[in-house]
């Protein structure tokens, strides 16, 4: 299977759009983060990141020298005053807010600070700025699992009631309450030519890649275990999940984000970017394909401890997305998992992984489109 077919309008409004653009991105040395700071430092953007230190070690941040090209301001994002201190320092157009506790097994143990940093860090980045004269706009990154999860079929629609039933799922369902009412507040859509300012959520499924290392994620384990020549232990491997490249995301992201700049009374809301309905795949057909991609020494076996309840399912409807934004996902996820394998067997031979991961958003934006 190859790349998808579609147009190339929900890939970049402008081919340099970015160029000179300032743009900050807290939580840049997580994985997302890191990903999307590469890629606009390639474009030319002036890239401002505001986040703690690297969550994992190792970390994608460290290993593809991300803070090379940027400039990098290790911080809390619960401090408000520091916060607005930088962004009154450095004068963004353009946020993106990753700052996150991302981890739903983790919240169950630490629920302080997932609220805290997911709830109170949204209504920082948000008041920093109202109080700012550069910000025109602001990309507020939740989650999939923002929705309340009904482990129906279809995919929830982003007018979908917002819900959760652990710490970290409810967290985000609270950001988006926040930027929504911070939006209808501060920013109302009807009075946009006086503020000029607009904020709007993106939600996404389980995005993968190289350099993820997080810990109790699927595609993170089974790379360590493979390196390490042991057996990955799996939890749920009949749980289906819309796995889908990280670069797919950040399209939808900066694709969004272009729209803003451009018409930002029009697409200040929220909106799904999640993969097509055929890449909604069972744990266990995503570890044996990785299995006989990575090969040799690569096996699985199944977690009988007990663990923390998890969603079975759940799926984003995109329509709105690919309709309005002319966005769509660009990498099946057999290639996006070819991509990933890659990624991780070249950080394992102690190659240079900034370079490779260049390499891997260069192939992306010049997929060729049929």
């Amino acid at each position: 299977m190859g790349e998808r077919q579609g147009s190339l309008e929900g890939l970049v409004v402008h081919k340099d759009f970015w160029k000179d653009k300032r743009v900050l991105i807290t939580g840049h040395t997580g994985f997302k983060g890191s990903w999307l700071s590469l890629w606009l430092q390639a474009e030319g953007a002036h890239v401002i990141g505001y986040s703690l230190p690297p969550p994992t070690k190792p970390s994608m941040f460290v290993s593809a020298k991300v803070a090379e090209g940027m400039t990098s301001i290790i911080h809390d994002i619960r401090d408000l005053n520091q916060l607005q201190k930088c962004i009154a320092e450095h004068n963004p157009e353009i946020i993106f807010h990753m700052a996150a506790q991302s981890l739903v097994r983790y919240s169950y143990n630490h629920p302080v600070t997932t609220y805290s940093t997911n709830v109170l860090g949204t209504v920082n980045i948000l008041e920093a700025v109202r109080n700012s004269d550069s910000v025109r706009v602001v990309i507020n990154v939740t989650s999939d699992k923002c929705y309340e999860n009904k482990e129906w079929v279809w995919g929830y629609r982003e007018n979908e009631p917002l819900g959760g039933r652990d710490p970290y799922s409810s967290s985000k369902a609270c950001a988006e309450m926040v930027a929504s009412a911070y939006r209808s507040s501060y920013f109302p859509i009807e009075e946009y030519g006086n503020h000029e300012v607009a904020v709007a959520s993106v939600r996404a499924g389980n995005v993968i890649g190289g350099g993820d290392w997080s810990l109790d994620r699927l595609i993170p384990d089974i790379m360590k275990a493979f390196m390490e020549n042991r057996p990955v232990i799996i939890r749920s491997p009949t749980a289906a999940r819309p796995w889908q490249h990280v670069l797919d995301c950040l399209s939808g992201y900066r694709c969004l984000a272009e729209r803003l700049w451009n018409n930002g009374q029009e697409y200040a809301q929220g909106w799904n970017f999640g993969p097509d309905a055929e890449d909604a795949k069972t744990v266990a057909w995503v570890i044996e394909h990785l299995t006989k991609s990575w090969g040799e020494g690569a096996n699985w076996e199944v977690d009988s401890s007990r663990n923390p309840p998890e969603a079975h399912y759940l799926r984003l409807d995109c329509t709105k997305a690919k309709t309005i934004l002319g966005w769509s996902p660009r990498l099946p996820l057999t290639k996006a998992l070819e991509w990933t394998v890659e990624w991780y067997r070249h950080y394992q031979e102690n190659k240079n992984m900034q370079d490779l991961t260049i390499a891997q958003i260069a192939g992306y934006t010049n997929i060729k489109i049929t």
